[in-house]
Order: structure tokens, then C-alpha cells, then sequence
């Protein structure tokens, strides 16, 4: 994990306009509006890279709720078209969405329906599509 980490610092991109990293108080709201606890390690995942720019893949947040990205809105249209209700997601993808379930794992969903690849932690999702994506 740290190495994933250190990996997108070093790779993350200048923007006008950087993101914010959430605190606790952001992760409990976002919680009570999803009605949804966030998985152990997306909590961790929130808190230390959520800030980061990189590549064309944009991670949900949760500290600025204007933004395009923020979990609770991404979640609500993604539940909206069909996503099952105990999934977040993560990240917007096409049609589509990047999922974690309740223990963690990571789901792709599109078109309705979850495609067969999956990856064991927001970690494992990270180093092979968010890094992999640029």
C-alpha cells in the first residue's frame, strides 16, 4: 500500500483547482448520507489519496460536496440506473462504474450487470487500473 501510495504522489498532476483530502467528520457524513458504512481500507484510501490527480481516471471523494465526484451524488445517479443499493461507487467508468461491496471488494458494473473481473482491495484496484490507466 505504501508503495501505491508513494507511486501517486509522484505521479499525481498539477491543477488549478487541487482536491481536498477528507477528514473524519467528511467520511461520517458521507456515511449518513449513503446510509452505507465505507469499507475499512476505501476509508484509508479516502484519507490519504483522494486528493490526487492522475491520469483519466477520477476516484470518487468525499470532501468537497460540489464536486463532480463527490460519493454521495456519483452514488445516487449509479443507484439511480441500476447499481445495487449496497454498492459504492468508486469511480465512473464509460457507461459504467468501479464498485466496492460491503467487505472490500472491487466490481466493475456496466450495462446492468458486474463483469467477471474483480480485485480483492481498493489496493489491488488502484495499482492495476488507476496507475495502470496513464
Amino acid at each position: 500500500m505504501d508503495e501505491i501510495i508513494s507511486a501517486l504522489r509522484e505521479r499525481g498532476e498539477q491543477v488549478p483547482v487541487p482536491l481536498d483530502l477528507p477528514t473524519e467528520d467528511d467520511l461520517l457524513n458521507t456515511e449518513e448520507q449513503l446510509f452505507l458504512n465505507l469499507p475499512a481500507e476505501y476509508r484509508e484510501f479516502l484519507l490519504s489519496v483522494s486528493d490526487i490527480v492522475y491520469g483519466s481516471v477520477e476516484p470518487t471523494t468525499a470532501a468537497d460536496p460540489h464536486s463532480h465526484t463527490y460519493i454521495p451524488e456519483v452514488a445516487a445517479e449509479a443507484w439511480n440506473i441500476g447499481l445495487p443499493r449496497h454498492m459504492i461507487p468508486i469511480c465512473q467508468k464509460d457507461d459504467g462504474y468501479f464498485c466496492i461491496d460491503p467487505d472490500g471488494m472491487v466490481h466493475l458494473w456496466s450495462r446492468g450487470k458486474f463483469a467477471e473481473q474483480q480485485w480483492e482491495s481498493i489496493w489491488k484496484w488502484t495499482s492495476e487500473v488507476w496507475l495502470g490507466d496513464a
